[in-house]
């Protein structure tokens, strides 16, 4: 089996390129699997909170989840990680907005350390009051 790649110790406080930090957590006791790392069910359901933030400034209302184009875990998330979740919009159609997060765990207080270990491409749609796709406000 491959072993995860992994990426550059980053300064906690480097903001990576042009995304904007949409949610930052920290995961408790509950969030742990069965192995004691964080359940990726977890930072699943948290990167589609974090992704739905920007999308929903430019729709100027209600969006929905219509799919998750990519999801990876580049390593995993241990119990007293603070985990900083940031997106960008890479499109913008007529009904839908996709957009990019990726996910930056602080690690090890004492020698802090910054790692990405999730990133995920998601698609948001803009919805009416009766859940139908309306159009992305220009």
């Amino acid at each position: 089996m491959n072993q995860p790649e992994h990426e550059p110790v980053m300064s906690p406080h480097a903001l990576p390129g042009d995304r904007q930090l949409v949610l930052r957590v920290i995961p408790l006791p509950a969030d742990v699997n069965a192995n004691g790392d964080i359940f990726g069910g977890w930072i699943m359901a948290q990167v589609d909170l974090a992704g739905a933030v920007l999308p929903a400034r430019v729709a100027k209302g209600r969006i929905a989840t219509v799919a998750v184009n990519q999801f990876i875990f580049k390593q995993p998330v241990s119990l007293g990680d603070l985990l900083s979740f940031y997106a960008r919009i890479t499109r913008i159609g007529n009904t839908s907005i996709s957009v990019h997060v990726e996910v930056y765990a602080e690690r090890n207080p004492a020698a802090l350390q910054v790692v990405k270990v999730t990133e995920a491409d998601l698609t948001y749609v803009a919805i009416d009051h009766e859940g139908k796709p309306r159009p992305v406000p220009r």
